[in-house]
């Protein structure tokens, strides 16, 4: 469906700006008041994942395998830990987005074969306030050591990248259940608008972000190595 590939194109340019402010910001030292600690960079931040984990719990419906993408998710999550463990130039990315998405799709295959969304406007409400109401349950430590992925990082806990299930998957499941709500009101029929292709080039962008998620972090890198950072 072209409009979801052309959302998460837009994503992806916003996530790529993203780092390369973050980049400058804490890797190369360079003064940006108006984004580092600021209400901005955690608003643009949320704006971005948010979006990642709404539309991924989205295309559960779409998907022929939904086991093979979280299979694939969990192979790039892998990927990037063992890249930024070994690149040692920021915090090694543990339990981040990928591995979310990886977690969250497993989930959501059992979630779509135990047949809870057949109530899915119960499931949108309930995934949105559980969200809300564990939101800021990974923010806090707890004594107890292997729960990170969960959402309870122990204080010993580090990852330049961190989107546990609690309360990440929540979100997910949101996506899932406005995507049952959506085609049960449409009758499973999508507008003409949501099949058109509005912007060609994020629409390509959207379906290249995988790899382009795993490819943006080493070039802004180099980019800055290059420039002399």
């Amino acid at each position: 469906m072209a409009v979801f590939d052309t959302l998460r194109g837009f994503t992806i340019f916003s996530m790529v700006l993203f780092h390369a402010c973050y980049d400058a910001a804490y890797l190369w030292g360079i003064p940006m008041p108006w984004f580092m600690g600021t209400p901005l960079q955690a608003v643009w931040r949320a704006s971005i994942s948010w979006t990642f984990l709404f539309l991924a719990g989205w295309m559960t419906a779409f998907s022929r395998s939904n086991l093979r993408r979280a299979a694939r998710y969990g192979a790039a999550a892998f990927a990037v830990f063992l890249a930024t463990s070994l690149a040692g130039v920021d915090t090694a990315i543990s339990f981040g987005i990928l591995f979310c998405m990886a977690a969250s799709t497993l989930l959501g295959h059992s979630v779509r074969k135990s047949g809870v969304l057949t109530r899915p406007a119960a499931v949108l409400l309930g995934a949105v306030i559980a969200f809300a109401l564990t939101y800021t349950l990974p923010l806090s430590r707890y004594p107890v050591e292997g729960l990170a992925w969960l959402g309870f990082p122990s204080p010993t806990f580090t990852s330049g990248d961190y989107y546990p299930l609690i309360p990440y998957f929540f979100m997910y499941l949101a996506g899932m259940a406005a995507s049952s709500l959506f085609e049960r009101a449409r009758e499973g029929a999508y507008p003409i608008w949501m099949q058109r292709d509005w912007c060609p080039v994020l629409t390509f962008v959207g379906r290249l972000s995988l790899p382009i998620y795993l490819a943006h972090q080493p070039l802004l890198i180099a980019i800055g190595m290059v420039l002399g950072y």
